[in-house]
């Protein structure tokens, strides 16, 4: 496991229940290993945005985790952005989406890590 950088966010990741913590955590080394394969990212801060973990760097555009009020846990983006509607058009009937925000999941066995890679590249690229 990546070690985390700011004692604050490792707090909330302590605080999620054990249903969707594991979930997090996947999302959140995906996050820092596209980061670490490509040289053109700039690096990572992790922060608490809105209280959840935030992923910020200056290629990109945000990446947050969280626990939607649906349940399970999710991978939200800038909603300003055009990352859900690409990543919808490459892949329409994969994923649980809320409108041009998040990803939902139910549990770690909906993650298809290529493919959130994908969007999760596209987020830290954003701006390249």
């Amino acid at each position: 496991m990546i070690p985390f950088q700011n004692t604050e966010v490792a707090a909330v990741f302590n605080g999620f229940p054990n249903s969707a913590r594991k979930g997090l955590l996947h999302l959140r080394e995906l996050i820092f290993l596209s980061a670490a394969r490509d040289p053109e990212i700039a690096p990572i801060s992790e922060e608490l945005r809105w209280g959840q973990p935030a992923y910020l760097c200056k290629t990109g555009s945000s990446l947050r985790l969280g626990i939607p009020q649906t349940g399970g846990f999710a991978l939200y983006v800038h909603c300003q952005t055009t990352l859900i509607r690409d990543f919808t058009e490459l892949f329409p009937f994969d994923f649980s989406i809320e409108g041009n925000r998040a990803i939902h999941f139910q549990s770690v066995s909906d993650l298809d890590d290529e493919k959130i890679t994908f969007l999760i590249n596209a987020a830290l690229r954003y701006r390249l």
